[in-house]
């Protein structure tokens, strides 16, 4: 998708040296496959909380648990930032452990 957004602009200022061609291609890709990475991560809290909605402890826990693997892969990556992965971590296991509690 970051493809097609981007594309069009390469048209407008295409690198002249070959180096800056690569470095651009090399970018777009990068940029392509954080997002994707990014989405993942959004799409397993949406199910986490999709989960905590329907108070579902079990599958809560289940998504909860990849969410936290996918976050903690992100930083290392530095696809996230330590205290964005940390917010996000601490909010989906304070809702999470809140259900626990519950039951």
């Amino acid at each position: 998708m970051l493809l097609y957004v981007i594309l069009p602009l390469i048209k407008i200022i295409m690198p002249i040296k070959n180096a800056a061609i690569k470095d651009l291609r090399q970018n777009i890709k990068r940029a392509a496959r954080n997002q994707k990475i990014k989405s993942d991560i959004a799409a397993l809290m949406r199910k986490t909380r999709k989960a905590l909605a329907a108070k579902d402890a079990a599958k809560a826990v289940d998504w909860f648990k990849q969410s936290m693997k996918k976050i903690d892969k992100a930083v290392v990556k530095k696809i996230l930032k330590k205290n964005t992965a940390a917010r996000m971590k601490s909010r989906l296991s304070k809702a999470v452990s809140a259900l626990a509690k519950k039951k």
